[in-house]
């Protein structure tokens, strides 16, 4: 599935290449678990790969087919799975790759089920893993091993919005057979593309951005090359964490608007930044669109917009913070991100609550950080409500 020359906005409408033969414009939902044959001979092509035919929805379904090519072709990768949550593709990836005895190098920011899942599950099959700051390529170097089977990054990072080298990691990680993963799920591919960067394997929570209407969960793998795309889908087909018809149409759907949502999005997210960071109840703000964030010059190489995500620490560390989100009435108080309404929550006792305390220190998730998912609302109501809460602290 090579990308078209069809502008971005262009093929989030018109991509995915169904013809539905009734001639609906959208793809219909096919919400059915099993497809018939026209016969016995038929049936035994479908079977054997020598049709294209359907069979079973766990196996493909034009609604579900529909947005795995779409997205696949907004990342410019080979092919796209589509999964039943953001952590059902995360396993997707462990599962393919990992194994007794192998290892996985991560950001020690990374988010806390998808590290969570390994020291609770994985680990008891014998599966290692090395959890360390990425954004520095020495640490990285030094956390290879012999046995490293999987790089699996986020970056942005969740919730330090730490960026990571691409690039670099990946030539480093390619130079010793190692695949690389880039969990895209801050960014959406319509800000940055990890496959372009160097990366093997790229996946998002679609219940974020790609959905972006709070109102699904999903997840999806997109393989950068044939291989790796048939290895992941055989596994995803055995373990039998498919997406649902009409979880899909609902996400193809939101998927239409993904280009001015995130650019409405972050555009509120540059004034509430500078907002945040001109406050003086508050200590820091890391938000790749300004120049304080020590990564800025290489979030301009690897995204082409500095997105929605942000976080940000008061100066009266866990209590300010937990008054500011007490007295917000405009801004949710909830956890997810990359909906249409600007979402605030805690990740020190939400999102990351089960990562061990050592661990969370190291990787920079501060009882004071505070995270901000931006909506495309007007800004000037988001900086108004964050203003009269802060005035609370």
């Amino acid at each position: 599935m090579k990308p078209n020359k069809q502008g971005f906005n262009s093929r989030l409408i018109h991509g995915g290449g169904h013809k539905d033969p009734l001639g609906s414009v959208i793809t219909p939902i096919y919400q059915t678990s099993t497809f018939s044959f026209e016969s016995a001979e038929e049936g035994a092509k479908c079977f054997a790969g020598e049709s294209d035919g359907y069979i079973y929805t766990r196996l493909g379904n034009p609604t579900i087919n529909d947005l795995e090519r779409t997205v696949a072709d907004l990342e410019n990768g080979f092919g796209g799975i589509a999964t039943s949550s953001g952590m059902s593709a995360v396993n997707l990836v462990y599962q393919t790759f990992l194994g007794a005895g192998k290892h996985i190098v991560s950001h020690n920011a990374v988010y806390g089920s998808s590290r969570g899942v390994i020291e609770s599950v994985y680990a008891q099959f014998g599966v290692e893993a090395s959890y360390i700051d990425t954004t520095d390529i020495e640490n990285v170097k030094k956390a290879i091993r012999s046995n490293t089977a999987l790089i699996y990054l986020e970056t942005p990072a969740n919730p330090t919005i730490g960026i990571s080298d691409v690039p670099t990691i990946c030539k480093l990680a390619h130079s010793h057979n190692i695949p690389v993963c880039v969990d895209n799920t801050f960014c959406s591919p319509y800000i940055q593309k990890p496959l372009d960067l160097g990366a093997d394997i790229v996946l998002h929570s679609m219940t974020k951005f790609i959905n972006g209407h709070a109102d699904i969960v999903g997840g999806i793998v997109i393989a950068g090359t044939e291989d790796l795309y048939k290895k992941m889908r055989t596994v995803m087909i055995n373990v039998g964490s498919n997406m649902d018809p009409h979880q899909a149409y609902l996400t193809r759907r939101g998927l239409k608007t993904l280009g001015i949502r995130v650019e409405r999005a972050q555009q509120n997210a540059i004034k509430v930044a500078e907002f945040l960071e001109s406050h003086p109840k508050v200590g820091w703000v890391m938000y790749p669109g300004l120049k304080s964030h020590p990564q800025y010059e290489l979030a301009k190489t690897m995204m082409s917009g500095p997105g929605a995500m942000m976080s940000f620490g008061l100066k009266g560390g866990l209590e300010a913070g937990r008054k500011l989100m007490n007295n917000v009435h405009f801004c949710v108080l909830a956890v997810s991100l990359g909906g249409i309404e600007t979402l605030i929550e805690h990740p020190a006792s939400m999102t990351h609550s089960k990562v061990p305390a050592e661990a969370k220190k190291e990787g920079g998730i501060t009882d004071d950080l505070v995270r901000l998912s931006i909506g495309i609302e007007d800004a000037e109501d988001i900086i108004a409500d964050l203003r009269q809460a802060l005035e609370k602290v």
